[in-house]
């Protein structure tokens, strides 16, 4: 039937923890709200990179989902979104599979892994009793309000920032990651090491997201050079046209994970936070439903082990984060 919270304080002091043995391509192997895309055109050849993919590890995830219990009866007749679920017998997935990180197709075993699937699959095993009872579609940033509002889907779990424009139209459970700008240095660089350094510098940033904004903001100094894509920016950076390059940190530990040996987070993240949800319709109790489980996969020390499985392993880091307040 089956068709990355960095805390500034805690996981992101990464400018002193030497990459040397990790390397970013695309955390927006889904929809980006950036909107870069991977391509391997004018980068490091695509065969490279997937061979030095630091991977899950897999037998460890598969176990944590499937120790997720199943809710009891009552508690899925009190939801009108579960019940309909449950009646349906699957769950209509609105995602993707393309995020080395978050959502990551294993063609081997035609399971998708990482922190977006950890969640939804254990939501699934949580509502059904069984994790590959659903029914996928593939979201874009064009189609992920239009599925929802057309009940192509139940939810969309897709780095999904959560947005007062978006929330016009649908809900959101969550947030349950949050994330902020960071910088992305060659691992040879030794002049970044923060903020600060910045200024005077030539730092890349991706024409259409938020980092030219966030990069005048608060380092007023530097010198931004606007490219289209990731892998431009990434470019760059390896040949010496620029010195650092800033955007959403997710798309940063993507392609470190990718490309190991290559890059390095130079100091801690920055700028205004940006929250992922769980995106349903609009007047739907599924986000209270939703709520009431991201509160118990919370609680119980789930969260904490999928962190640790999807992304603090597979990226050197040593301490687990807070998660992001349900509800905020």
């Amino acid at each position: 039937m089956k068709k990355l919270m960095f805390d500034r304080r805690q996981a992101l002091g990464l400018g002193a923890f030497a990459f040397a043995a990790l390397g970013l391509a695309a955390c927006s192997e889904g929809p980006s709200d950036s909107g870069s895309t991977s391509s391997s055109s004018s980068s490091s050849s695509s065969t490279t990179e997937e061979s030095s993919v630091v991977e899950i590890d897999k037998d460890a995830f598969d176990k944590l989902i499937a120790s997720v219990a199943q809710a009891d009866d009552a508690t899925i007749e009190a939801n009108a979104w579960a019940k309909a679920i449950k009646e349906r017998g699957s769950f209509n997935l609105g995602a993707t599979r393309t995020s080395v990180l978050f959502s990551q197709l294993n063609e081997q075993d035609n399971v998708t892994r990482g922190f977006d699937a950890g969640i939804y699959l254990s939501l699934i095993r949580y509502i059904l009793g069984s994790e590959t009872a659903y029914e996928y579609t593939q979201v874009t940033s064009d189609t992920r309000e239009s599925v929802l509002q057309n009940d192509t889907v139940d939810a969309v779990f897709a780095t999904y920032s959560i947005t007062d424009k978006r929330k016009e139209v649908i809900d959101f459970a969550g947030p349950y990651f949050s994330t902020q700008q960071g910088i992305l240095v060659a691992a040879s660089n030794t002049d970044i090491n923060s903020l600060a350094d910045l200024a005077g510098k030539k730092v890349a940033v991706q024409s259409g997201s938020t980092g030219p904004t966030v990069l005048a903001e608060y380092a007023p100094e530097a010198v931004a050079q606007e490219f289209t894509k990731d892998d431009e920016c990434r470019t760059a950076l390896e040949q010496g046209r620029v010195d650092a390059y800033v955007v959403d940190q997710t798309l940063h530990m993507g392609n470190i994970v990718k490309n190991p040996g290559k890059y390095r987070l130079a100091g801690d993240a920055f700028g205004p936070e940006d929250n992922y949800g769980i995106g349903i319709k609009k007047g739907s109790d599924g986000v209270e439903f939703v709520n009431a489980f991201l509160k118990r996969f919370e609680e119980d020390g789930t969260w904490a082990k999928l962190y640790k499985i999807a992304i603090a392993d597979r990226c050197g880091l040593s301490t687990t984060p807070e998660p992001p307040a349900i509800g905020a």
